[in-house]
């Protein structure tokens, strides 16, 4: 259960509510006045209820405020939590080391949870909070959304700061995501050169809801040097769906078929230019002969494994 501990910032309590309903975990609110109060009640009710987990969310706070971290010192000393974890943005470099210095100098901390590292921070954060607290990092956030909190492996964050990239963690991704029986037969698909923009379609759905491209290309071993300076745009993915929704069920298993006056058409409908529509065509089917390249003359099949879609457009 989660606990809306935050009665300052406005709005903080349904933003909270709102997570809660998309994850399917309830949120104990109290009467909205005393994040104390709100707590010991939120504890008594999860034993009621017997539950595993109760997470408190107090309200974020500058180490300065003396108010507030006396206020954080009571709470704790109130529900005697098994674990306080600090969250820090990874984006303000070692001004972060200074307020978890803080921090722990008020309260008894036990873990360390690292935000926005997917953007341009590095982990130089992690490595100095990790030091100068003498407390684990056990989450770091790679993104907004709640499956973009993933635990912290000092390894594999170390192979994304060196650009060597972190299949591990891309591989748990494809096995928490995607459905294996789609990925066996897309596999068994290509290397009967079977593969169609029905199949194509499906693939980029699958790849979307791994989350965005540029963090996922990111994992992958020298991508580092190669994303520096390009953007991927995620809009265009939208495009691609929409030219293959407008076609109809004989056109996306057969593309040969889709001449000029069913191009037009097919733009008409999805809200595209024919000549996207031609430049989508004809990466499937550049996609396609490197598929075949896959299946080669030895019968060389792709591998089970490998992520839906990754052969996607460039």
């Amino acid at each position: 259960m989660l606990v809306a501990a935050d009665t300052r910032r406005p709005a903080a309590i349904e933003q909270l509510q709102v997570l809660g309903g998309q994850l399917g975990i309830p949120v104990f609110c109290g009467d909205r006045a005393n994040p104390i109060a709100i707590c010991q009640a939120a504890a008594m009710e999860a034993g009621k209820e017997e539950l595993d987990c109760l997470i408190l969310d107090s309200a974020g706070r500058q180490h300065v405020d003396a108010g507030l971290m006396a206020e954080l010192q009571a709470l704790q000393k109130a529900v005697k939590p098994p674990e306080t974890l600090l969250v820090v943005d990874g984006m303000t470099g070692q001004d972060a080391v200074k307020s978890a210095q803080a921090f722990l100098e008020s309260l008894e901390l036990t873990g360390l949870i690292l935000t926005k590292l997917d953007g341009d921070a590095r982990g130089g954060a992690a490595l100095s909070i990790r030091w100068v607290t003498g407390r684990p990092i056990k989450f770091i956030g790679v993104g907004e959304k709640p499956a973009d909190l993933e635990p912290f492996h000092p390894e594999r964050l170390a192979g994304r700061i060196l650009g060597m990239g972190d299949v591990v963690t891309l591989v748990e991704k494809a096995q928490e995501t995607l459905d294996a029986k789609a990925a066996l037969k897309f596999a068994e698909k290509t290397s009967r050169h079977e593969l169609d923009l029905e199949d194509f379609r499906e693939q980029l759905k699958q790849l979307r809801k791994m989350g965005p491209m540029e963090s996922l290309l990111s994992l992958l071993p020298g991508m580092k040097g190669a994303l520096k300076n390009a953007q991927v745009d995620e809009r265009e993915f939208k495009s691609v769906t929409a030219i293959i929704d407008s076609m109809t069920p004989q056109e996306r298993r057969s593309p040969r078929i889709i001449d000029g006056s069913r191009r037009r058409r097919i733009a008409l409908g999805s809200g595209r230019t024919v000549q996207e529509v031609n430049r989508l065509l004809n990466q499937f089917d550049q996609m396609r002969k490197l598929m075949k390249q896959f299946g080669g003359k030895h019968g060389k099949k792709l591998p089970p494994w490998l992520p839906p879609g990754m052969m996607g457009p460039p």
